[in-house]
């Protein structure tokens, strides 16, 4: 079974022999050696690229130990440019080489290299190896399948398949397995065997049950305002643990840089200034989310939250949590006010208000869901995103209204 990643293929294509180093990173298992190995190499070869000028290396492979080694990488890579013909090297999780950064460095000598790496680990992306490569690298983040991807696959309505995709995420594996105790049992085994091992033995860490439970707290409470402290908080009453709040910053930072969560920071929109803290957390994938708090735990709403902002980092918005903060008179006194917006999309210029409402079935919820967007007061794109079935419309105020599935099925339902 092929699935198509346009959007990811696209871009390297259109990076293609740009003189940068294509860094596709992104959470374990989620298609990145697929994307390249298979769709990239598949381009390649349908435009007149020769098979021995695409020189391909698995480094997580056992076969790979003496390359993990730069010195004999760069030794085995050379030896096998023969002319001066264009070449493409695609290199697997290029972190677990030693000195990566100078191997690449040397490598982007060579005037007829196009190099592509990948890495599941975002300290390979820290500023001073940015640094190391001159401004010459550029990230790729590739995600889980997105809904649109998953559906181009599955056997079944969109109503079946969006609850089948926000029960087992998008992990590309679990599309193939045919029921549902074996996509359980693969996803338990993934977080327990490659994503939390791969965090504690990165990060040297003694105490593997306090990260463990850090994540199943924060998957109990997706879309909610957290920082370390109050999750210490959470440890002390529900667990009776002490666990330190610099130890769960730390613990954070780990998850983050393995790609597993994402942080959404709080922004203030007539401030113009962001908030250090609360901010809110989101899972990379929901079905390793669902795994780690034994699929017993279906709060639709806020998973819905979850896949609206996956699908705006997707599509290349950075996003943050808006807040709105006003004055109001009542009984002839000023009322100092909060109101939240789930996003605030950004791209270059382009900025989009977004709610997240699982459902309005009344005025009050109406109200409730477009008053923060009334109040911000300025001439960018605001929409409620809703989960009822309803026909794409825009209110007189302004406000777009539109369903899940038209927002995620359209991949332009952001552009007009």
């Amino acid at each position: 079974m092929e699935i198509k990643r346009d959007y990811y293929l696209n871009r390297l294509i259109e990076s293609k022999n740009d003189g940068l180093i294509k860094v596709v990173t992104g959470i374990r298992r989620c298609g990145k050696s697929y994307l390249l190995n298979t769709l990239f190499y598949k381009y390649l070869l349908e435009n007149n690229v020769k098979k021995d000028h695409i020189i391909k290396v698995a480094l997580d492979d056992t076969d790979s130990e003496e390359l993990l080694i730069a010195k004999n990488l760069s030794k085995y890579l050379k030896d096998k440019i023969k002319d001066d013909d264009s070449y493409y090297l695609i290199l697997d999780e290029i972190q677990l080489v030693n000195n990566f950064e100078g191997l690449l460095n040397g490598l982007l000598r060579i005037n007829n290299i196009d190099i592509y790496v990948t890495g599941s680990n975002s300290k390979f992306l820290s500023s001073d190896i940015i640094t190391e490569f001159r401004g010459r690298g550029e990230e790729i983040r590739i995600y889980p399948l997105s809904y649109y991807e998953f559906m181009s696959v599955y056997q079944g309505d969109k109503f079946d398949g969006w609850v089948e995709y926000i029960t087992y995420g998008g992990l590309p594996l679990v599309l193939t397995m045919q029921n549902d105790e074996r996509k359980m049992a693969y996803l338990k085994d993934q977080q327990k065997n490659v994503y939390i091992n791969d965090v504690i033995e990165r990060n040297n860490i003694q105490n593997d049950a306090e990260l463990v439970s850090l994540v199943e707290i924060i998957s109990s409470s997706i879309g909610s305002l957290a920082n370390p402290k109050k999750i210490s908080d959470t440890f002390k009453t529900n667990a009776g643990l002490n666990v330190d709040s610099k130890v769960i910053s730390l613990y954070l930072k780990y998850l983050e840089e393995a790609f597993l969560i994402e942080k959404a920071q709080r922004y203030d929109v007539k401030g113009r200034k962001y908030i250090s803290t609360p901010y809110k957390f989101y899972f990379s994938d929901l079905g390793i989310r669902n795994s780690f708090i034994n699929f017993r735990q279906y709060e639709e709403t806020h998973i819905m939250e979850n896949v609206i902002y996956l699908e705006l980092r997707r599509r290349g918005y950075n996003v943050d949590v808006g807040v709105v903060e006003f004055r109001e008179k009542k009984d002839k006194k000023q009322l100092y006010k909060q109101l939240e917006i789930d996003f605030i999309a950004n791209k270059g210029n382009n900025k989009i208000y977004i709610q997240s409402a699982f459902s309005m079935p009344n005025q009050e919820k109406i109200n409730q869901e477009e008053r923060p967007l009334i109040k911000v007061n300025d001439f960018f794109k605001k929409i409620i995103i809703v989960k009822d079935y309803i026909k794409r419309t825009r209110w007189e105020n302004g406000i777009i209204v539109m369903n899940i599935f038209d927002f995620l099925l359209d991949l332009n339902s952001l552009d007009y």
